[in-house]
């Protein structure tokens, strides 16, 4: 993987006349592009995980959810090319696809199926492990002052509620408790991160918290793609949430080696089952039954894995009357996001290009991470509208949340104005191409509401509506698979 083990030592900082040091909680996606920012900006990084980081694309006990679908939508994908030069090429060599939206994506949305338009964005899809472990394996082997410190739990901050100075780990192995002075502290630690109590136990007031659960489920399987499938278009069937009942929902999408993986989902009240035979009636059960058809004709290679860990949870760190110096949360540590939207990576690349910008602008000045802070609420903030707004929808949908914007008022207007742009993107390749920025986290919701697209609402014609998935000739023939000729 490249790099030193372990944090680096007081003779080993004086010895390379090192004067700053970061350390990363976390060593999933967000604590490594944390990692490759910082490396910009401080002598010695080190990156603090529970798990022990395997030397390749392997499952590890710290991300359960990595073995459901994971996607990367361009607005993340461009950032981390921009942290990391070259490392879109890298994924792709490794077997990730490129799947151009919407041309290659079979989507069937609450309105209907949509129109395969040109593409205008674009989404990576691979295996979690191996997207995790390449940008590990990248930002190693770029910056040798990055170390890692493997199978080793924080305990908690060191320093005061005005200041935090670093922190304290143990090793699982040994049980031996070490201080790790930073000038910077960064939480990348996830859902499972324990900041919110450190902080209310150094004194701080506490933290406002927003949670919207849809009670969401997850069974996922991977296939062997049929021969001459393996580049086949992403295909996703969601739930209408304009009828009143849970939500179901599926996607298939390549990933490297010539395999699919498929994701079942349902909100609390229809949650898929992860018994082989259940997991297929589940997909057939769904608005269309074309998933179900694709996987009839694949060789399953794993069993059912199911998750359930998925609320919307946002902590509002920035609303702090004051914030520590020398203190970042960011990625899901700050805002999770139900995964069947796909934003969470992306809002993760987002974050550390908040840190970085602030970095660049102020350094580890006073006030610094505050405004870091600040900044890295503000971009999980369109992909928390999008993600709580539409599971509000859904019955038995659990919120406790004080987002006025979420209010059943406010829902409803805003509701209505987007049911208009879905409906209207199916057919009319300009407001398909406006709802795409912001889907893909491209561009802000509030592009929605230019002048271009309100008069492309005004003049949309578009093209007729479809009765059945806009498959090709060829992907057709995917599904005769193993019929007699």
């Amino acid at each position: 993987m490249g790099g030193p083990i372990g944090p680096p030592t007081p003779a080993a900082l004086e010895r390379s006349a090192v004067t700053t040091h970061a350390v990363v909680l976390g060593g999933g996606l967000a604590g490594m592009l944390a990692a490759a920012v910082l490396a910009r900006h401080v002598d010695a990084v080190t990156v603090v995980d529970r798990d022990k980081l395997p030397d390749g694309p392997e499952f590890r006990k710290g991300v359960p959810q990595a073995r459901h679908a994971h996607l990367l939508m361009s607005g993340g994908a461009r950032v981390i090319e921009r942290l990391l030069p070259g490392v879109t090429d890298r994924l792709l060599a490794e077997g990730a696809h490129r799947i151009g939206v919407p041309e290659q994506v079979v989507w069937l949305t609450a309105y209907g199926w949509q129109h395969r338009f040109p593409q205008t964005q674009f989404i990576i899809s691979a295996g979690r492990p191996m997207l995790d472990w390449v940008v590990r394996d990248e930002v190693l082997r770029r910056h040798p002052h990055v170390a890692t410190m493997p199978s080793t739990e924080a305990l908690g901050p060191l320093g005061d509620a005005n200041r935090i100075a670093g922190v304290r780990v143990r090793g699982a192995g040994t049980g031996e408790t070490v201080d790790l002075e930073a000038d910077l502290v960064v939480d990348a630690t996830g859902r499972g991160s324990q900041l919110k109590r450190w902080l209310s136990a150094l004194g701080l007031p506490p933290v406002e918290q927003d949670t919207v659960d849809a009670g969401i489920a997850y069974a996922t399987r991977i296939f062997r793609a049929p021969e001459g499938a393996r580049a086949f278009p992403l295909v996703n069937v969601l739930a209408d949430h304009r009828v009143p009942r849970p939500g179901r929902n599926a996607s298939l999408a390549p990933i490297e080696d010539g395999r699919w993986i498929v994701t079942l989902s349902g909100t609390r009240g229809a949650e898929p089952p992860t018994d082989e035979d259940g997991f297929a009636e589940f997909a057939r059960s769904m608005r269309d039954p074309l998933i179900a058809d694709l996987i009839a004709v694949a060789e399953p290679l794993t069993a059912v894995q199911g998750s359930r860990s998925s609320a919307n949870r946002r902590l509002y760190y920035e609303r702090l009357p004051a914030w520590p110096e020398g203190l970042v949360a960011l990625g899901d540590a700050v805002a999770a996001f139900n995964p069947v939207y796909g934003h969470g990576m992306s809002v993760a690349a987002h974050s550390a290009a908040a840190l970085d910008e602030g970095l660049a602008e102020a350094g580890l000045t006073a006030g610094a991470t505050g405004r870091i802070q600040r900044a890295v609420g503000a971009r999980a903030d369109d992909a928390w509208l999008l993600a709580a707004s539409q599971d509000l929808c859904y019955p038995n949908c659990r919120a406790e949340v004080n987002d006025p914007r979420l209010s059943p008022g406010v829902q409803a207007q805003r509701r209505s104005f987007s049911d208009l742009i879905g409906a209207t993107a199916l057919r009319d390749p300009a407001v398909s191409a406006a709802a795409t920025k912001v889907t893909t986290l491209s561009e802000p919701i509030s592009s929605l509401e230019s002048p271009q697209v309100v008069t492309a609402l005004r003049r949309a014609k578009g093209r007729p509506a479809l009765s059945a998935p806009p498959l090709s000739d060829d992907e057709r023939a995917v599904l005769r698979v193993g019929e007699p000729a």
